[in-house]
């Protein structure tokens, strides 16, 4: 039997919000399936670690500093990647604002509009910005991270879940209005990630408790049906897989990467 092709070999991806935690895990993955990666992110030492991390692993990657919330810095993104790669073929959306984690009823809501600006608004303004050379590709692929919060509701996090359930009515819109140029459009819906962010809250946690930071791990883990903490690495599985020929029937979908801490 001859050998498989790399899942994404001849493609160019570009990730927002790739400079650390799961959008370099996004980067690093889909290298390995034989993208062409560009990295943009607000943070240029993290641009560059990520391209190095690419690089390192034997991939091609380039990258620059980009924030979504300005038109200027998303078109000249994908001019980075026209210019470097020729086009650009799968659209990763991960860059985002985490929010301030107030209650609704001690809310700046200039702050939710800040929040919002990134999450909805830059997302929608980065996806416009790729979207000629996506209908070019005529396999062109988006793919939002959006957050298994918009259902698993909780205080203190509604200006992030509330710009993130807008989000997730776009990605349903674009597939409907983009899928004549072929566009797949989806959300990966990741809970918990278990990243820098969570393992340095955990350890806080416990020492706040006086216990052992591997019993908080374990609380933390059995409140998904697997049993484990998910790092940023396996949620970039689902990515790969929306960006691919694999999930072509699959648009206007979200995939609940959250180990079975909710059911859809």
């Amino acid at each position: 039997m001859a050998p498989t092709a790399p899942l994404l070999e001849g493609r160019v991806a570009l990730v927002s919000g790739a400079g650390a935690g799961l959008g370099r895990a996004v980067c690093t993955a889909l290298s390995a399936h034989g993208a062409r990666v560009v990295v943009g992110d607000i943070d240029e030492a993290a641009v560059n670690a990520s391209v190095a991390a690419v690089e390192a692993a034997g991939g091609t990657a380039v990258g620059r500093l980009a924030d979504i919330r300005r038109t200027a810095d998303c078109e000249a993104l994908v001019e980075l990647a026209a210019t470097t790669f020729g086009g650009v073929d799968v659209l990763v959306n991960d860059a985002y604002h985490g929010g301030d984690f107030q209650r609704f009823e001690a809310s700046d809501l200039e702050s939710w509009r800040a929040t919002t600006e990134v999450n909805l608004w830059g997302t929608l303004r980065m996806t416009q910005a790729a979207l000629g050379h996506l209908k070019r590709s005529g396999r062109g692929r988006v793919v939002m991270v959006c957050t298994h919060g918009v259902e698993l509701v909780q205080p203190h996090f509604g200006a992030y879940t509330t710009s993130k359930a807008a989000l997730a009515h776009a990605t349903k819109l674009l597939a409907a209005e983009l899928g004549q140029y072929g566009i797949r459009v989806n959300a990966v819906f990741p809970g918990p990630i278990f990243g820098d962010a969570l393992r340095g809250y955990l350890e806080q946690l416990a020492a706040s408790e006086g216990r052992p930071v591997e019993d908080v791990h374990r609380e933390w883990a059995a409140r998904n049906a697997l049993n484990y903490l998910v790092p940023p690495e396996d949620i970039a599985g689902p990515v790969v897989f929306l960006a691919s020929d694999l999930s072509l029937p699959v648009t206007g979908q979200a995939i609940y990467a959250n180990a079975g801490e909710t059911f859809h």
